[in-house]
């Protein structure tokens, strides 16, 4: 018997270790990743062994960034009725995690084997006791492994605005996560660049025998975050905590912020504004209170004041013509010598 590829003390571990620690998340190209998958296809559904870190919990404020999400799930035969009852379990906990509604995250599922089967569409279900009710109608397809495919079908019926996907213009991040146990029986390296081309960030999440360069060729880069790997079905729903993490959107301004006043969120950043009656100062954080100042409007022309002359002016013309020391007529230059005289004077 060839001797299996691992260290006794690895090998050890496998056997052993916890169960409620069946669930992790391994960087591509780690090693203990590929003697996973190996050891995984040679037991045939065996008890689970292999042993990895859990997927990181997080307590960090958080609020559920809109989305257009589209889940891409294999039913394929080699999914047990059981196990596919552990995807609806995770299809309803993501859905529990996620702030569901027309105005935030739309959820569409994509179900596929040999044929893909559109379960619902982005625009069907904008509450979340709906939603999981059709989660819970899902049934599995039965033959064959058709990823490329699924994808393909995703992006041309369930991405699209007449499914209810938002316009682009309305920069709504658009999310397809495709959970798979096997081998693609179709190609997924060109249907999926143009699927992450097109603005589509992929998730890609191996169960059991699930080719890792398959699910590598799949997912968004970087690939450490964009890959999973759980071993069983039976702990995939604890992968909810992670795409949690992933998915929904710090709140900067409960992380903490110096806002004197008023911490306004705006995407990953803040910016702060004061309350009635005060303006921000010069630090962009602090505020004072706003000051009654008495405006001086000032004539700019002077039209005002030479309004003022020119009526002293005729005043003092028609007294002096009143005495006769002036002609009842004056002439323009006569006046205008006069105008003159008087401004001196």
């Amino acid at each position: 018997m060839k001797p299996f590829p691992c260290s006794l003390l690895f090998c050890v571990s496998l056997l052993f270790s916890d169960v409620a620690h069946a669930t992790y998340h391994l960087k591509a190209g780690d090693s203990r990743l590929k003697t996973a998958q190996s050891y995984a296809q040679t037991r045939h559904n065996a008890q689970p062994v292999l042993r990895t870190l859990n997927p990181a919990k997080t307590d960090s404020p958080c609020r559920s960034r809109p989305l257009d999400l589209v889940f891409i799930i294999d039913s394929s035969r080699s999914v047990r009725p059981a196990e596919f009852e552990k995807v609806r379990i995770f299809l309803a906990n993501m859905a529990d995690t996620l702030d569901v509604g027309s105005d935030a995250t739309r959820v569409a599922v994509v179900n596929y084997a040999s044929t893909v089967k559109i379960e619902f569409l982005l625009k069907d279900h904008f509450n979340k006791l709906n939603l999981k009710k059709a989660i819970a109608r899902i049934e599995p397809l039965a033959t064959g492994t058709m990823t490329g495919l699924a994808i393909k079908t995703a992006m041309k019926e369930a991405f699209t605005e007449k499914s209810g996907a938002r316009p682009r213009s309305g920069n709504i991040s658009k999310v397809a996560i495709v959970v798979t146990d096997g081998r693609p029986q179709d190609q997924v390296e060109e249907v999926s660049a143009e699927a992450r081309a097109s603005g589509v960030e992929i998730y890609a999440v191996g169960v059991d025998r699930a080719d890792m360069q398959s699910l590598q060729l799949m997912a968004s880069v970087p690939l450490e975050e964009h890959v999973f790997y759980v071993e069983t079905y039976g702990v995939i729903e604890k992968l909810t905590s992670k795409f949690r993490e992933t998915l929904c959107g710090l709140d900067p301004c409960a992380m903490g912020h110096d806002c004197e006043h008023i911490c306004i969120n705006s995407n990953a950043s803040f910016y702060c504004k004061c309350q009635s009656g005060y303006v921000l100062n010069a630090d962009k954080k602090t505020c004072s209170p706003k000051q009654a100042r008495a405006e001086v409007v000032e004539d700019p022309c002077k039209c005002e004041a030479m309004l003022v002359f020119q009526r002293q002016t005729q005043a003092t013309i028609q007294q002096l013509t009143a005495k006769h020391i002036l002609p009842v007529v004056l002439n323009g230059r006569q006046i205008e010598h006069l105008e003159n005289m008087l401004g001196r004077a």
